[in-house]
C-alpha cells in the first residue's frame, strides 16, 4: 500500500475540550506519523478557503464561522494508506452514526461538533495539505517517510 499524506484538523472543540492528545494518540497508535503540527487560530481568509468547494450551500457560512472561532491544531499524518485508515479512525461526519471506537463514536454529539476533520481523498490531501503548512513545514517527503514509517 503507498505511502499517502493527510490533512488532519482537530477543530476548536477538541481543543476547547481538552482532547487533542487523546486524538493525536489515536493515529499514533495506529501505525501513522505525524509529519507537521501547529497550533493556530484560522483566519477567515483559510477558513474560506479551506471550504471554498462548500460555499453557496446553506451550512457553509457555519463551517467557516466555527473552524474561525478557537484555537485549532493541524497536522499532516502520514502512512500506508492513511487517508481512508485515518477517516476510519475519525468516524461518520455524524457522531451518532460514527462506530464506537471512532474519535466521532466516543467524543462528538453532532454534525455541528463533531471534532476532526480528514481528507477524503488524495485529491483533496493534495489541495488541502498547502492551504494549512508550507513545504519546508513537512518532516519528510513521501519517499522519505517510507523508511520513517518501516523503522517505527
Amino acid at each position: 500500500m503507498a505511502i499517502e499524506q493527510t490533512l488532519i484538523l482537530c477543530k476548536p472543540d477538541a481543543v476547547a475540550r481538552g482532547l487533542v492528545g487523546e486524538i493525536v494518540a489515536r493515529f499514533e497508535r495506529r501505525g501513522y506519523v505525524v509529519a507537521a503540527l501547529k497550533l493556530l487560530v484560522c483566519d477567515r481568509a483559510r477558513a474560506e478557503q479551506h471550504y471554498a468547494e462548500h460555499k453557496g450551500k446553506p451550512f457553509y457560512e457555519g463551517l467557516v464561522s466555527f473552524i474561525t472561532s478557537g484555537p485549532l491544531l493541524a497536522l499532516v499524518v502520514a502512512g500506508a494508506g492513511a487517508i481512508d485508515g485515518c477517516r476510519s479512525t475519525i468516524g461518520a461526519t455524524d457522531p451518532i452514526k460514527a462506530a464506537p471506537g471512532s474519535i466521532r463514536g466516543d467524543y462528538a454529539q453532532t454534525i455541528g461538533r463533531n471534532l476532526v476533520h480528514g481528507s477524503d481523498s488524495l485529491d483533496a490531501a493534495g489541495r488541502e495539505i498547502p492551504i494549512w503548512f508550507e513545504p519546508s513545514e513537512i518532516v519528510g517527503r513521501r519517499n522519505d517517510l517510507e523508511h520513517w514509517i518501516v523503522a517505527s
